[in-house]
């Protein structure tokens, strides 16, 4: 008996400084999350009750910039803007990278230096693939206009310049770059379905289709939730391709709330307005990222629940 508690003592000796050391390696993140990340927050919302034009000490003025920021005839259009790239940006990257995963999910020869070509742009700089694909968007000579009048004879829009194309111009580069990230965590989820349901599948006279219908997207729409709700975070926070690319023009076409924060706080010095747009920015991504959750109990399924 005595020998079975020192054995016990033992264990939770070794439990406690296992957790201790574990608490070691995150505390950096703790750390960061809790300064860098809560407190960001928490400054922005107290912020956002002050006027503050950083060359003057901040003043107390309640509500005035939230009643600004819903009086300005930018707001609306803004907020319209932001959506409207969630819209755009959400499906087609949700989709194209299950897509792409389903093609580089397959044991051939050189697979995995497919895998890592897809994955390169991620790793590319947002700001030097914008300056890339402003290149490729010049109406006159960059090479998609090119491309559609050499190959198809068609007189390509003014991608960047007009308005009814900018943002879906935009969209797209923001897509292509995104989708080695996507494709990744597909391809996990997709590695994860047990092949016995493919050949119990095909015994039963399934075909690619129905296979895919039935066995591969029940299977994997936990990922899909993962990459949907995650992409929607991102698509609302946009703000470095439209800096580069569009400046928010052309006739605010593409000013998102991000940028509409950017441009009162560095460019009007109206920080205590700009951290009430990034108020209100939150609590817009908190609400689209809720309604995910809330419906996820209808098309996601876990495990045997499918």
């Amino acid at each position: 008996m005595a020998e079975s508690n020192t054995t016990s003592k033992a264990v939770a000796r070794r439990r406690r400084k296992t957790v201790r050391v574990a608490y070691l390696f995150v505390l950096p993140t703790i750390f960061y999350l809790i300064f860098f990340s809560l407190g960001a927050m928490v400054a922005a919302v107290f912020f956002s009750f002050l006027e503050y034009d950083v060359l003057s000490p901040p003043s107390w003025n309640g509500l005035a910039n939230f009643q600004r920021l819903f009086a300005s005839p930018l707001f609306p259009t803004a907020v319209w803007n932001t959506i409207y790239f969630a819209i755009l940006y959400v499906p087609a990257h949700t989709i194209l990278s299950l897509f792409l995963a389903m093609l580089v999910n397959r044991d051939l020869t050189g697979i995995v230096a497919f895998r890592t070509v897809y994955f390169l742009p991620v790793v590319s700089s947002v700001v030097a693939v914008s300056l890339l694909w402003t290149m490729l968007y010049g109406k006159e000579f960059g090479l998609i206009n090119y491309g559609l009048k050499t190959l198809l004879g068609v007189s390509g829009p003014g991608w960047l310049t007009d308005p009814a194309w900018a943002m879906a111009a935009v969209a797209i580069m923001t897509v292509w770059k995104g989708l080695g990230v996507g494709m990744m965590i597909f391809l996990a989820g997709l590695q994860d379905i047990p092949s016995d349901l493919y050949d119990s599948a095909q015994i039963d006279g399934a075909g690619p289709w129905r296979k895919f219908l039935y066995v591969t997207l029940p299977l994997v729409s936990p990922t899909t939730f993962f990459v949907a709700v995650v992409s929607t975070i991102n698509s609302l926070q946009v703000f470095s391709q439209i800096y580069v690319m569009t400046e928010g023009g052309p006739r605010w076409s593409t000013t998102t709330l991000g940028y509409f924060v950017f441009v009162s706080a560095f460019e009007d010095f109206r920080m205590g307005y700009a951290s009430a747009v990034g108020v209100v920015l939150f609590v817009i991504v908190m609400f689209f990222t809720l309604i995910q959750f809330r419906l996820r109990k209808s098309w996601v399924h876990y495990g045997a629940e499918g």
